[in-house]
């Protein structure tokens, strides 16, 4: 079955969220039984990794829409990668969505309209004359108009379009409309719009054949005024028809502590002085007091959904207990600030870096004790995978995939509402099992026996898939 993933990040290339580590690791995993690739803006972080781009079709303008080149390379263990090449749209400073102020790019309604109309002529065969596809899998609302251009052009080529987070929309005023050359017809309220704007998410809610979101409870969240973002009642009719499916992120391979070159020392389940090591090198790097009390580690991307205000609500409690706090990531410029007054406020427990890197979030994985996610809502969340891999349990609200990947007091900690009172009981929890140490040392080998392999994940989209293009 030959498969066309449309995505705007990959880790092998250029990573803003966990998007980018599903987009690495699902077609890798599919690889065994299907003929998968991947299709990339050419944003210049992708482009100059290649060390041979083959241009094998051309794109002409189209509406407001530049003309683009495809590209064809692969990366390093032989995955297949298109390429859209259009240095107007996509070679910039920044990241894929927006400047280093951290505000979208005004045209993104055209780089992402025209990322969506690439994937529909390759995958109906007219930009590569050696392939075409089965079915499209598209990500996100960057990619959710790929199902709508197939069907304006009569193709009945099957899509899957994966909602990795509703709350991102892609909304745009009535006039993107002519900009991405959609029907005017399809500005209406099964259609494109969406009070009284344009939406690609919900182009993609509407046209693709299957939706899948990335846990079953946020598939059945999602449907709900509280999370559906004023789009549950299409959600519930997708769901009713049996159009919507939860199915479980997974994590790669390198998520193993015997094993990881990331980390100060390796270990193994029962090797707690391995994982000493680690949290003596975190608090080294970090700059914090030498301490014999619990590490709690936060490696998120700083926004309002993933809770950091309750984290920083709940810092003097932890301290006073005897904790300590290691933060990074990046995000919204407020909570950033906010977090680097906390370490300038307590340099001797709160550590934060600003920033993103693979390796200093592994160590902090190791180092920490506990791991805090008191996210709002939290549709897979990959933190508390590689966080139990690593023996650190976390502290999560019982929502979307923190509910279906953590065991209550088993291999972490789950509280039910996403308030400092209910977050701080989680914590508390998490220090009486620190305490205990027979309890920590059971709940952590626990924790690190846990698999959550991404060959689950692609046979069940496998299965979908053949579902999908044959009924």
């Amino acid at each position: 079955m030959r498969v066309l993933f449309v995505t705007t990040e990959m880790d092998d290339f250029v990573r803003v969220g966990g998007l980018a580590a599903v987009s690495a690791a699902l077609p890798r995993a599919l690889r065994r039984w299907t003929d998968v690739r991947v299709l990339l803006p050419g944003y210049s972080e992708v482009v100059e990794q290649f060390t041979h781009l083959e241009v094998i079709g051309h794109s002409p303008a189209f509406a407001e829409m530049p003309a683009c080149s495809l590209g064809l390379g692969s990366t390093k263990d032989g995955l297949p990668v298109y390429v859209v090449l259009c240095p107007q749209l996509y070679d910039r400073p920044g990241n894929p969505y927006g400047d280093e102020d951290g505000h979208d790019w005004p045209d993104n309604d055209i780089r992402f309209g025209r990322l969506a109309s690439v994937a529909a002529e390759l995958a109906a065969g007219t930009l590569d004359k050696n392939w075409a596809a089965d079915i499209v899998h598209a990500n996100d609302w960057q990619a959710a108009l790929v199902p709508a251009y197939l069907a304006w052009s009569g193709s009945k080529i099957p899509t899957i379009l994966t909602i990795h987070n509703l709350a991102y929309q892609g909304l745009f005023a009535k006039e993107s409309l002519r900009r991405i050359g959609a029907p005017a017809d399809s500005f209406h309220i099964d259609g494109l719009e969406f009070y009284d704007k344009l939406s690609f998410l919900k182009g993609g809610l509407v046209y693709a054949s299957h939706l899948t979101t990335v846990s079953e409870t946020y598939a059945r969240e999602i449907t709900t005024h509280e999370l559906g973002c004023g789009l549950e009642g299409l959600l519930q009719r997708r769901s009713d028809a049996a159009q919507l499916t939860g199915i479980l992120n997974g994590i790669d391979e390198s998520w193993d502590p015997r094993a990881c070159a990331h980390l100060a020392q390796q270990f193994a389940p029962g090797d707690w002085e391995g994982k000493q090591a680690n949290s003596d090198y975190v608090r080294h790097q970090f700059g914090l007091a030498v301490s014999r009390g619990p590490i709690f580690g936060l490696v998120a991307r700083l926004v309002h959904q993933k809770g950091i205000d309750l984290v920083l609500a709940a810092a003097d409690q932890i301290i006073d207990a005897g904790g300590q706090i290691v933060v990074t990531g990046s995000g919204e410029p407020e909570i950033e600030n906010a977090l680097v007054e906390a370490h300038r406020r307590r340099p001797d427990a709160i550590g934060v870096n600003i920033g993103f890197n693979d390796g200093q979030a592994r160590r902090i994985f190791a180092g920490s004790d506990f791991t805090l996610m008191p996210s709002r809502f939290e549709p897979c969340g990959l933190s508390q995978m590689y966080a139990q891999r690593f023996g650190s349990l976390p502290i999560g609200h019982q929502t979307g995939g923190l509910a279906e990947t953590i065991t209550d007091g088993e291999t972490g900690f789950l509280f039910s509402q996403p308030s400092t009172e209910s977050f701080l009981g989680g914590i508390r929890r998490a220090f009486s099992a620190f305490i205990a140490k027979d309890r920590l040392d059971s709940m952590r080998r626990n924790a690190m026996a846990r698999s959550f392999s991404w060959n689950i994940s692609a046979a069940c989209y496998g299965a979908l898939y053949r579902k999908t293009v044959t009924p």
